[in-house]
């Protein structure tokens, strides 16, 4: 399976990047992003907070699949910036 990178342009606290992702990442990320009432941005801040030494772009990958696999055992993560946003994330 060979998928095409797409490259989108996204604000992170305030500061313009981009990042590239697979066409289905991209459609996971905006259905996180529908669930949760956050936009692409926020959702990339987050996740940009919590981050180590990896990449955003690998930061958000496993931030999208930790996402769908505490759904999968029917946990849900708490993304809102009032608690340790994306902790299992961050410790995945």
């Amino acid at each position: 399976m060979t998928s095409t990178l797409l490259s989108r342009n996204i604000t992170v606290d305030g500061h313009r990047t981009s990042i590239r992702l697979e066409p289905e990442m991209w459609e996971a990320l905006d259905e996180i992003c529908r669930r949760e009432a956050l936009s692409i941005h926020d959702f990339c801040s987050l996740v940009d907070q919590q981050r180590c030494a990896s990449s955003l772009t690998a930061a958000v990958r496993v931030a999208l699949l930790t996402y769908f696999r505490e759904a999968s055992k029917g946990r849900a993560l708490d993304l809102m910036p009032r608690t340790p946003a994306l902790a299992v994330a961050a410790s995945a």
